[in-house]
């Protein structure tokens, strides 16, 4: 038995431990801190797949700053625990019996489906053998703003429509200036100045290697929800309009991208050869800031106003 496959069982042992205490805890604070220990080590069990684009996304929006949705949800509640635990013959039994019998059936489902035997090749050789005509060298870059850019749109899509309900709710609540510790203020001090090198990196590495919008964006996101969590409120402004509309500039570029090539028999989303690449990038860069802003927007909670 080789170390790698021994690290692999362990990742499966740890991750199926952790996401039963997670399901089955009956404190919300304790259940929230193991979801983001899944994430984390479900990042490393995606970059033993070799899969690193899917383990960036998940470390950054996964773990953390879905982890930090939850617990900003968490400090907001009158409750912070869900009472004591429900006992035999109460309806909660027999849910919790229905639920473990679907999760069963859903599991079996999925064992079958991997060791059954595939029903058709993989794309890998044909997105290998149209890379050069994609804009981007990197496969998976390629595979979401090129071959399958729908996608990509409809997730932008998504996410501004997210951001829209939070906004609806009202405006942001007025967070109390408080007196962070010095190991907070420390490391912000640090992180959060590199967040925009690291950001731009990321976003051009996309191109040829793992990384890209969505990844830069949540780092961008990151260090919003790291000045958020310091409690230093200096006397700035947070502009409405700027805000609005670098939430929805990703989105329109995206769609003017996608109409502005049709024509000379191009269909909607077909970029040309010789342009594919900037207009990628160019697409990537807006998507970048409009994620930033939309994964801090609902960290925050609530809608801009042109208030300190």
């Amino acid at each position: 038995m080789t170390p790698g496959l021994v690290l692999d069982g362990l990742l499966v042992l740890v991750l199926l431990w952790l996401a039963w205490a997670a399901l089955g805890s009956r404190d919300l604070f304790r259940g929230i801190v193991l979801f983001i220990a899944f994430g984390l080590v479900l990042a490393m069990a995606w970059v033993r797949l070799e899969a690193p684009d899917v383990a960036l996304a998940e470390a950054a929006i996964g773990a953390g700053l879905t982890g930090a949705l939850l617990l900003a949800t968490w400090g907001r509640l009158p409750g912070k625990s869900d009472g004591p635990a429900a006992t035999a013959g109460e309806p909660g039994l027999w849910l919790h019996a229905g639920l473990a019998l679907l999760l069963a059936a859903v599991a079996t489902g999925l064992a079958l489906t991997l060791f059954a035997e595939p029903v058709a090749p993989g794309l890998a050789a044909a997105v290998e053998a149209e890379l050069g005509r994609s804009g981007a060298d990197n496969p998976v870059t390629a595979v979401l703003l090129n071959f399958r850019g729908y996608d990509t749109l409809l997730e932008i899509a998504v996410l501004t429509s997210a951001l829209v309900g939070v906004w609806a709710l009202g405006p942001a609540p007025r967070i109390k200036e408080t007196t962070p510790s010095e190991v907070l203020l420390g490391m912000n001090s640090i992180l959060i100045p590199l967040t925009p090198i690291i950001c731009a990196y990321l976003l051009w590495a996309g191109k040829s290697q793992p990384g890209g919008a969505f990844q830069a964006g949540a780092v961008l996101a990151a260090a919003v929800v790291l000045y958020v969590l310091s409690g230093r409120r200096p006397h700035l402004q947070m502009p409405d309009a700027p805000t609005r509309w670098g939430a929805i500039v990703g989105l329109a570029v995206f769609v003017g991208v996608a109409v502005a090539v049709m024509g000379s028999g191009r269909a909607f989303l077909q970029y040309p050869v010789e342009f594919a690449g900037a207009l990628i990038l160019l697409v990537e860069t807006a998507a970048t800031l409009s994620i930033a802003i939309i994964l801090a927007g609902m960290f925050i909670g609530g809608r801009p106003e042109d208030e300190p």
